[in-house]
C-alpha cells in the first residue's frame, strides 16, 4: 500500500507543528539556563508526567516489543523486566522527592547533596556520572535513529526517492538516510525551544497516539472475531517452566531460529536474572537521562513524586493496546507480509511497519505514522536535552566558563545540541539492528551502573571514593 494524500497531509501537518512549537518557545527558552534546560521549574507535574511517558513510548522500543510479542506470545511480558520496570514505583515513593529537594540541574550536580562539593573522590564521581550520562544518551540516540530509519523504509521505498537524491546510497544505508532527515526536525524544535517545546510536543504526540491506539484496537478485535491465531501451544500463557516451551516448527520455522539467537530458551533461569536485574536497576534510581531531567524540572518535591507515579498509569495501557493489536494483525496476516531485509533475512522488527503498511485504513495510517514519528522525536529530543544539560552545566559552566552570560549559555546549548545529534547519527551507522544497541545499553552500560547506585541511595556510609571506584570498575568490566 502506498501512502494516500490524507496520510501524507497528516504527517506533514505534524512535522510543521513541531517547527512552530520550537519557534513559539524560542524567546521563553532564551530567558536563562533554567528556563532552557528545565522549563524554568514552572511546569505542572501532570504535563511533565505525560511528557516523560511519551519519551518512553519510543518507536524503536515499540518495534522491538511487537517482535517479542509475536515470537514469545504472552511470555514476552517478562522480557522488558531487563529494564528497571519498577523504577517509577520507587521514584514515586521516595527517590523523586529526594532528587527534587536538591534544586540541582543534573544528576551530576545532585551528587553535591550526597557527597559534598569537595573532598576525596568527589571530582571522580562527577566525571563518572557525566560519562555514563553521555554514553547512555549517545546509545539511545543511535538506538532511536536506526529504528526510525528501518520504520520509514517500509512506507517510502528508496526506489521512489533515489531519482531526486544527487548521490548514491547503498541499500544497507537507506534506513540511516531516512533517519537523518527526520532527526533534523527533532533537532530543530528541541534545540530552539528547550524543555518548554519538548513538553508541548510530547503532549501533542500522546494525544495522537491515544486516538490511533484505540482505533487500531477496534480493528484488531474485528479481524480476530471468527478467526483463529495459528500459534504454538503455550503462546497464550504467561507461565513457563525451566525451558521456554514454545516450538514454531510447522507454523513459521524461522521463528525457532530467532528464539535460538536471542538465547531465551532456558527461560526459567533467564527470568530469575531478569527479575533481580530489573529490581536492583529500579532501586538504583533514575539514570541520568530525560527521566531525571523531568524530575528535576518539577515545581516541588511533592509534585516530583506525583509526576513519577503518573507515568505508568498513562503509558502502559495505551502502549500495550498498540503492541497486542499489531501482534494480532501480524500473526493473522504473516504470510501476506514481506519481512525480509536488504540481505534476504527475515527481520521481525519489521512486523510493526509491515502491518501498518498493509492492513490499516487510510487516515489511521497517517495518524499512526505521525504518532510514531512523534514518539521518535520525543525520545530523541528528551535524550538530547539531557546530554546538552550535562555538557553545558557540568563541563562548560563548571570547568571552561563559569561566568558565562545567558547569551553564551544559550549559544553553547545550540552548539552542543548539534554536536550531540551528529555523534548519535555517526554511531547509528555502526549499528546492526535495534536489539544490538538495546543489549549493549542494558547489559554493558547499566550493568556497571546499578550496584554503585543502589549503594549510593541506600547505604549512608558509602562515600564518593567508593562510588567512583565501583562505577569505573563496572564500566571497564561489565
Amino acid at each position: 500500500m502506498k501512502l494516500h494524500l490524507l496520510d501524507v497531509a497528516i504527517i506533514v501537518l505534524y512535522l510543521l507543528s513541531t517547527i512552530f512549537i520550537g519557534l513559539w518557545y524560542r524567546k521563553k527558552a532564551r530567558e536563562n539556563k533554567e528556563s532552557y534546560m528545565l522549563g524554568g521549574k514552572s511546569l505542572p507535574w501532570y504535563k511533565l508526567g505525560l511528557s516523560d511517558a511519551s519519551d518512553m513510548f519510543d518507536i524503536s522500543g515499540t518495534m522491538w516489543m511487537v517482535s517479542l510479542c509475536f515470537v514469545y506470545g504472552m511470555k514476552s511480558i517478562w522480557i522488558p523486566w531487563l529494564w528497571p520496570v519498577f523504577n517509577q514505583v520507587f521514584l514515586m515513593m521516595y527517590l523523586s522527592r529526594w532528587l527534587r529537594r536538591s534544586n540541582a540541574a543534573t544528576g551530576a550536580e545532585w551528587l553535591a547533596t550526597r557527597f559534598g562539593k569537595t573532598g576525596p573522590g568527589v571530582t571522580g564521581s562527577n566525571v563518572v556520572v557525566i560519562a555514563f550520562a553521555l554514553l547512555s544518551c549517545f546509545g539511545f540516540l543511535a538506538y532511536g535513529f536506526i529504528g526510525l530509519g528501518k520504520f520509514i523504509e517500509i512506507f517510502i521505498p528508496w526506489d521512489l526517492v533515489k531519482a531526486y537524491v544527487p548521490f548514491h546510497v547503498a541499500p544497507q544505508y537507506v534506513p540511516h538516510m531516512y533517519g537523518i532527515i527526520f532527526t533534523l526536525f527533532a533537532m530543530f524544535y528541541s534545540i530552539i525551544g528547550g524543555m518548554h517545546s519538548i513538553v508541548l510536543g510530547d503532549m501533542i504526540k500522546y494525544g495522537i497516539m491515544t486516538v490511533a491506539c484505540v482505533w487500531i484496537s477496534f480493528i484488531a478485535a474485528g479481524k480476530l472475531s471468527g478467526n483463529h491465531l495459528n500459534v504454538p501451544d503455550g503462546w497464550y500463557s504467561p507461565f513457563f517452566g525451566k525451558n521456554l516451551g514454545l516450538s514454531w516448527t510447522g507454523i513459521i520455522n524461522e521463528v525457532n531460529n530467532k528464539i535460538k539467537e536471542d538465547g531465551y530458551s532456558l527461560f526459567g533461569l533467564f527470568f530469575m536474572m531478569m527479575t533481580f536485574k530489573g529490581f536492583f536497576a529500579a532501586v538504583a534510581g533514575p539514570a541520568p537521562n530525560y527521566d531525571m531531567q523531568k524530575i528535576l524540572s518539577t515545581r516541588s518535591p511533592e509534585e516530583a513524586s506525583k509526576m513519577s507515579g503518573f507515568v505508568n498509569i498513562i503509558l502502559l495501557p495505551i502502549r500495550y493496546s498498540l503492541i497486542v493489536s499489531l501482534t494480532i494483525l501480524g500473526v493473522l496476516f504473516y504470510h501476506q507480509m514481506d519481512l525480509k531485509d536488504a540481505k534476504g533475512a527475515i527481520d521481525f522488527e519489521r512486523i510493526l511497519p509491515a502491518v501498518i503498511n498493509n492492513f490499516l485504513p487510510v487516515g489511521l495510517v497517517g495518524l499512526l505514522l505521525a504518532g510514531l514519528l512523534g514518539a521518535f522525536m520525543s525520545t530523541f529530543s528528551g535524550t538530547m536535552n539531557a546530554a546538552q544539560a550535562y555538557i553545558v552545566n557540568d563541563i562548560y559552566l563548571k570547568y571552561i566558563n563559569p561566568r558565562a552570560s545567558t547569551k553564551k549559555i544559550i549559544t553553547a546549548n545550540y552548539m552542543v545540541g548539534v554536536f550531540v545529534v551528529a555523534v548519535g547519527v555517526i554511531l547509528g551507522f555502526f549499528v546492526k539492528d535495534v536489539n544490538s544497541v538495546l543489549q549493549w545499553i542494558v547489559s554493558a552500560l547499566y550493568g556497571g551502573y546499578i550496584a554503585s547506585n543502589v549503594l549510593k541511595w541506600h547505604w549512608w556510609r558509602f562515600n564518593a571514593n567508593g562510588f567512583f571506584t565501583a562505577c569505573f570498575r563496572g564500566f571497564c568490566q561489565p
